[in-house]
């Protein structure tokens, strides 16, 4: 596994990831990937890698192809935070690809960016993304109360954090190509 910037190219596996995982709609406007062009122009405007505008979304590459994202957003240089989300697409789930991608976007983060805290939540519906977090190194801190809504219906957050002092997951981590 590689994480890389999202590139043009990889239109088509966006737009197969989107077709494929309906779940996503929690992650990302997938009205707005119905084709290969609008699935470029996705990835030139929401999936950028600009450090410095406090965005960097990481394409999660297996065998060649992008299979899921790894997102560093609301990234504050001040006060040394960032937020982390992540998806992976459907036929590549259960192979512990997010766990792995996510804490190698964290220690990238905590090191080259030299990042402090790093967040990320979930809905508490979602015991597989809990996972992934506690996988990559983000302890658990608190509940957040109706933080989401989907389809009209409000979810509870659980927030999770690792620190620039907290212990490095033992994973293999993923290469970076920057």
């Amino acid at each position: 596994m590689t994480l890389r910037p999202w590139l043009p190219d990889d239109a088509a596996s966006l737009l197969a990831a989107v077709q494929a995982t309906p779940d996503l709609d929690t992650q990302m406007d997938r009205l707005a990937v119905d084709d290969l062009d609008a699935a470029e122009a996705y990835i030139r405007s929401d999936l950028r890698f600009h450090p410095d505008d406090g965005m960097c979304s990481f394409a999660v590459e297996v065998d060649g192809r992008a299979v899921g994202n790894i997102g560093l957003g609301h990234i504050d240089h001040r006060h040394r935070t960032g937020w982390l989300s992540y998806w992976i697409s459907r036929d590549s789930r259960g192979l512990g690809l997010a766990g792995r991608a996510a804490a190698g976007v964290a220690d990238w983060a905590l090191h080259d960016l030299n990042l402090f805290r790093i967040e990320l939540g979930h809905r508490v519906n979602n015991p597989a993304s809990c996972a992934v977090a506690q996988r990559a190194g983000f302890p658990p801190e608190g509940i957040e109360r109706s933080k989401l809504e989907y389809g009209g219906v409000r979810f509870d957050v659980e927030t999770h954090s690792r620190l620039a002092t907290d212990p490095a997951p033992a994973l293999d981590l993923p290469t970076l190509k920057l």
